[in-house]
């Protein structure tokens, strides 16, 4: 027994040693095959995601779009549209196709790159400014008069402090101060317009017979009878000629500069093709009755594809 418990004595120390390192811990660096279910992103930046799917510059085509129409409502060329999209034929969208609207640079969405931030403020301390050095005489030092040769006297003292006084710029009453608040000049209540404002002038000559109505009629309707002319308002190309805008008739777009549009529409006979370039003046088409009850013209400004009254843009008649 004596010869057990010696061996025991003896192996005791290496018995504490190996129980006292705790085992080396399990790190799981893949947390989709830990679990079991695949990773999934942060709210925010699920949100980030849809965001760059879904920016401005897309249309989603609904029913009744055409690829005509869509342009035109967002002040664009079918044939860019088109092109934009990859569609071979202009005739042929789907319902719920996603479709590019507006140039890639000018529609595409732009990443927003946010600084990392700290989470705990960090504070800054301002150093303390100096104390400034005395000037004023005191019972023990007396700094007055300077730059003289006198000796120190109450009198002289005096006349130093007057002659400062004197130097000193008096500086103004807060309310004698000159007011520096810029003169309000009330803007005028119809602006001179901009470059790209074309020079407009009236489509037709007929009675007006329906005005323009938000949320209706997208222009406004002149009477006249079938074969007289319709006239180009402004100069511009030829954006589209032809009956692909249901409810339109025979009509003809001109391009005037990149913010505006004019639209004619119910021709009998249209005497331009796309990428013509015309004139203002100029008879572009003769008015008709196509999808309409009685011959007229419906004539529509569209400002960055957005119908706009053409009343205010034309001249009083």
């Amino acid at each position: 027994m004596s010869a057990v418990r010696l061996i025991l004595v003896l192996l005791l120390p290496f018995i504490g040693a190996c129980a006292s390192h705790a085992p080396a811990p399990v790190v799981v660096r893949d947390a989709a095959s830990a679990t079991g279910k695949p990773a999934t992103l942060p709210a925010s930046a699920a949100q980030a995601v849809a965001a760059t799917d879904s920016g401005a510059g897309y249309y989603t085509v609904k029913k009744g779009d055409t690829l005509y129409s869509i342009a035109l409502d967002h002040g664009q060329d079918h044939k860019d549209v088109a092109a934009w999209n990859n569609i071979e034929n202009p005739g042929v969208i789907r319902i719920g196709q996603r479709l590019r609207v507006a140039p890639e640079d000018n529609g595409a969405p732009v990443a927003v790159v946010k600084p990392v931030t700290s989470s705990a403020p960090i504070e800054v301390k301002a150093e303390a400014a100096p104390a400034p050095k005395s000037t004023s005489n005191t019972d023990n030092l007396k700094r007055e008069p300077k730059g003289g040769k006198l000796a120190y006297s109450d009198a002289a003292l005096a006349r130093a402090q007057q002659a400062e006084a004197v130097a000193r710029p008096v500086e103004p009453k807060p309310e004698e101060a000159k007011s520096e608040r810029p003169v309000d000049v009330k803007p005028a209540e119809k602006p001179a317009p901009g470059g790209d404002e074309p020079d407009w002038m009236w489509p037709a000559n007929g009675k007006l017979i329906a005005p323009f109505a938000e949320g209706g009629s997208k222009g406004v309707d002149i009477a006249g009878k079938a074969g007289d002319p319709v006239l180009a308002a402004a100069g511009g190309v030829v954006s589209y000629a032809g009956a692909g805008l249901r409810g339109y008739g025979n009509l003809v777009v001109l391009r005037h500069n990149a913010t505006y549009l004019s639209v004619y529409a119910h021709n009998s006979k249209l005497l331009v093709k796309e990428k013509d370039s015309v004139t203002k003046g100029q008879k572009i088409a003769e008015m008709g009755s196509t999808d309409t009850e009685s011959p007229r013209l419906h004539f529509e400004i569209r400002r960055q594809g957005k119908p706009a009254d053409p009343q205010k843009f034309l001249p009083a008649r």
